[in-house]
């Protein structure tokens, strides 16, 4: 239970997009100013990691939130809208900049499927955020294969590796179904792909 736990905060959804954007950086094959990249890390480093941690420090001590999993359909509601916002904001912005077009998907790709996740709630059917995000993550990777034309396979079967061991941290705490975890992953993926595809035709 203690390892569930740990691999479930550890690998909690807020913390794929600054991955995500770490990983492009180191393997994105065209020249980048080393400041440029440092900036744009910092500024997605605070508005996606930093930020929506201290809004649920708040939300959760102003019991807006039980938990900062945000395991029930109602509590969801809100900071989901609130981080579509803050993807589609990061998607915006990074596509301003010519040579970062291909990151700001993930951030598109991440609101898609966020804004699935909410249309979902009002069916009173839950996804896995956390398999989502890494399943979001894999997608991504998977664009990035496709785009670059760079074999990373070894990076994207330890990603699949890694979502089995957040999955069943999930389902070990009970805080979802086999349907919601399965689901989640898939979402993530298919959302990626499908901005990826509508990007480059």
């Amino acid at each position: 239970m203690k390892l569930a736990k740990f691999v479930s905060y550890i690998f909690h959804p807020i913390t794929f997009p600054i991955v995500g954007a770490f990983i492009y950086f180191l393997l994105v094959p065209q020249f980048i100013f080393k400041q440029q990249e440092y900036l744009f890390l910092l500024v997605i480093f605070l508005g996606t990691y930093i930020f929506p941690i201290l809004l649920m420090v708040l939300m959760k001590s102003f019991k807006m939130i039980s938990s900062y999993h945000i395991d029930s359909i109602e509590e969801r509601k809100f900071p989901i809208v609130l981080f579509i916002s803050i993807a589609y904001f990061f998607g915006w912005w990074l596509q301003r900049f010519g040579t970062v077009n291909l990151l700001s998907l993930l951030f598109y790709g991440y609101a898609v499927g966020m804004l699935v996740a909410y249309g979902l709630l009002h069916l009173k059917f839950k996804i896995s955020l956390h398999t989502s995000a890494i399943g979001g993550l894999i997608g991504f990777l998977i664009s990035f294969s496709l785009f670059y034309e760079q074999n990373i396979l070894f990076l994207l079967i330890a990603l699949v590796i890694l979502t089995g061991f957040i999955g069943s941290a999930r389902l070990k705490l009970g805080a979802h179904t086999m349907n919601e975890v399965f689901w989640g992953a898939i979402l993530g993926v298919v959302t990626q792909l499908g901005v990826y595809f509508y990007y480059i035709i």
